[in-house]
């Protein structure tokens, strides 16, 4: 029984890692997908210091989900790695690239074209990476003998394409709405007017996504419209309608807070209907949670080590948002 509940208690520490690495790493990943689109080098700069105090930080939340998913469930890690080998390899390489960029820019006048384009195409690459890399789990990994039995390129199907650029179009809304919140004058502007099209675009990938999901599998379906999840299921878009009406209200007064908290929701929202459509299963459509969990004693082990290390991380990203916070003065720079 306890070992039951370790295994539970442990999927919900990594599903709160994952969320609040999309929370924040999401916007951070907008800011660079809008890059080249800056009307010239000022604004760019002013966007790259609106995220420059707060980035590496984010990527802690990344650290701590990857990390646990190869602590405390080593079956899952086995299955998912040689499954996704590729688009997660490129994830990787393209945060290295924007986060060499984030410095390098900032030394040369010559080379300063390479790396905008370097922590540009680093933020979109990494976030198609990760919405392929979603899609791939949803649409189920094939097991056999408790390991991957699939082929090289099996992560790579139209469903994954749809929720690597669902994904993408959701971090570039993050990232207007943002810069949105965090600058002023015309590239807030600028930003504000890019931020209305792109929540039309969300929605729609949003609504493309959740029709296909449940064709991937007959198991979601029925999670779906089965009660008592049903309700679940009638309340997310209810609640996205009413995101999307507070968000384009918000744009339209010129607010700045309220846009940025209404796309961050649709991803909480999303995270919702994940959440349904896999439990109790770490990796869809066989791997549950308990099965791919380690042995009682290595969750006791590192849950205790666990619970000290994310309150200090909690802690600390809060205080640096906390020191960050307000608007960026375009001619005081974190740089």
């Amino acid at each position: 029984m306890l070992g039951l509940e370790l295994s539970f208690i442990w999927a919900g520490i990594i599903a709160f890692a994952v969320l609040v690495y999309v929370i924040l790493d999401g916007f951070d990943l907008g800011v660079g997908i809008f890059f080249p689109f800056a009307k010239d080098e000022r604004e760019r700069d002013v966007m790259m210091n609106s995220v420059a105090p707060i980035w590496d930080g984010n990527e802690t939340w990344l650290v701590l989900g990857g990390g646990g998913l190869f602590a405390v469930f080593p079956l899952a890690y086995a299955v998912v790695m040689p499954a996704l080998y590729a688009p997660i390899v490129a994830m990787l390489l393209a945060l290295v690239f924007r986060g060499v960029a984030f410095e390098y820019r900032w030394r040369t006048v010559r080379w300063k074209r390479l790396w905008d384009w370097s922590f540009a195409m680093g933020s979109l690459v990494a976030a198609l990476m990760q919405g392929i890399a979603l899609g791939a789990i949803v649409q189920g990994i094939e097991v056999e003998n408790r390991a991957y039995a699939g082929g090289w390129f099996d992560w790579l199907t139209p469903f994954s394409l749809l929720t690597g650029f669902a994904v993408a179009t959701g971090y570039g809304l993050l990232g207007a709405t943002w810069c949105n919140m965090k600058l002023e004058g015309r590239v807030q502007t600028h930003m504000r007017q890019l931020a209305r099209p792109l929540s039309f675009a969300t929605l729609a990938f949003l609504g493309l996504v959740s029709l296909f999901t449940p064709l991937q599998d007959a198991v979601y379906a029925e999670r779906w419209f089965r009660w008592p999840t049903m309700v679940w299921t009638l309340a997310v878009p209810v609640l996205v309608a009413l995101l999307a009406l507070r968000l384009w209200r918000g744009l339209e007064r010129g607010d700045d807070v309220a846009p940025f908290l209404c796309a961050l929701g649709f991803f909480v929202l999303g995270f919702v209907g994940i959440g349904i459509s896999f439990y109790p299963m770490m990796v869809p459509p066989e791997l549950t949670i308990v099965e791919a969990a380690a042995p009682d004693e290595s969750l006791l082990f590192t849950l205790v080590g666990t619970l000290v290390l994310v309150p200090i991380i909690l802690t600390y990203t809060a205080y640096t948002y906390w020191v960050f916070r307000g608007k960026i003065d375009a001619d005081e720079g974190y740089h």
